[in-house]
């Protein structure tokens, strides 16, 4: 039996006190994959699971760690902080002498790169007193839907499109300072940048919300960003659609996201579109349909009509003798343009029936029926 206060990480990995480095590497990854957050939302005891799980792993996977551990588990005084004790601040010292223990995210790596992820996302703020890096940074990119219609979709063309965006404050250069104004150290992280919370001897960073991550707070906010250092704008940009796209295509504009803090390198424009429904065609692939109407002279007799293509001009169609409601012609070469193809456009006709007669039209149906043996 552990130590009291001491988690048994045996236990919580489901191996044996003699298992092996392989072993538990093993089951490890096999227990991160079914209580990772992401595939349990919602659930704080499977993430509270799954940092104890990161924990237990932290340290049996050490040979030094896991042979001071198994020491502490087995003795009969609970340990100073150490090991999994409820209420030790993080990174508080162990029986032995032996350092608290911080989750190292990059055990991950083998999880599809949930690594890099979370180092990137709880590791913010290791590099000492200065907070988040100095200097010029890659601005963040934007992500931006807009609607089309088929007619663009289908053969391409030049929209113009307003983005909000998200900038640095031109009046205090993204310091949040007034003009003429010196910053103070953030009372709440005391200028790291960062705070550390955690229970037991798990621990993690992030960007103290205070400061933002800066390690300073204005002593008078700027009037233009409120203190923020960051404004939202609407930015106007003219794009050319290219001919094919469709509902959940993307089109990446290199260096017309956000600027980059410090003056770094903006980010990047990802735009998505969505095809507005249209009235007339219904899209497959790269064919479009529509149905257009005859009457019942033209459908009996043939006849020539004129249809309208995706681009609004209009392509002669003849229509047989004798053709039946519901029969679809084809028009090579007028559906949706991808990449030097060309999908085709279905007609189908509807033959309507008037809805009134003049007198001599009735007297011409009664003969045509009489002609036809038809019972009216």
């Amino acid at each position: 039996m552990p130590a009291t206060g001491t988690k048994d990480y045996y236990q919580l990995l489901g191996v044996s006190e003699n298992a092996s480095p392989e072993e538990i590497k093993k089951a490890y990854r096999r227990l991160a994959k079914q209580f990772h957050p992401d595939a349990n939302p919602n659930n704080p005891q499977a993430s509270e699971r799954f940092k104890e799980i990161g924990e237990a792993h932290s340290v049996l996977s050490d040979a030094d760690k896991r042979k001071h551990y198994d020491q502490v588990r087995k003795s009969p005084f609970p340990p100073f902080g150490g090991f999994g004790s409820q209420g030790a601040r993080p990174g508080a010292g162990t029986a032995g002498g032996a350092q608290g223990i911080r989750f190292d995210f990059g055990d991950l790596g083998d999880i599809g790169g949930l690594g890099d992820i979370f180092s990137s996302i709880f590791d913010r703020g290791t590099r000492g007193k200065k907070g988040r890096p100095r200097g010029p940074q890659r601005g963040q990119d934007v992500e931006y839907v807009t609607e089309i219609p088929l007619g663009v979709a289908a053969r391409g063309g030049r929209i113009t499109i307003t983005v909000p965006v998200t900038e640095e404050c031109a009046t205090c250069s993204g310091t949040g300072n007034a003009p003429g104004t010196q910053p103070q150290t953030c009372p709440e992280c005391k200028g790291t940048g960062t705070i550390s919370f955690g229970q037991g001897n798990f621990a993690v960073n992030r960007p103290c919300p205070m400061c933002l991550g800066r390690g300073t707070v204005p002593t008078q906010p700027c009037p233009t960003c409120g203190g923020t250092g960051q404004v939202r704008e609407e930015r106007q940009i003219a794009l050319s659609v290219p001919a094919g796209v469709d509902n959940g295509s993307k089109l990446r504009l290199s260096g017309q996201g956000e600027r980059g803090p410090g003056g770094g390198p903006p980010g990047d424009l990802i735009v998505g579109f969505r095809i507005k429904p249209d009235p007339f065609f219904r899209r497959e692939g790269l064919d479009l349909y529509c149905t257009v109407p005859v009457n019942v002279a033209q459908a009996t007799l043939g006849s020539r009509i004129r249809v309208r293509t995706v681009d609004g001009k209009k392509v002669a169609l003849r229509i047989p003798a004798g053709t039946q409601s519901g029969t679809r012609f084809r028009v090579p070469g007028q559906g949706v343009e991808k990449a030097g193809s060309h999908g085709d456009q279905y007609v189908q006709v509807k033959i309507t029936v008037p809805g009134e007669l003049s007198e001599e039209q009735q007297n011409l149906m009664k003969e045509f029926a009489k002609a036809s043996k038809l019972r009216y």
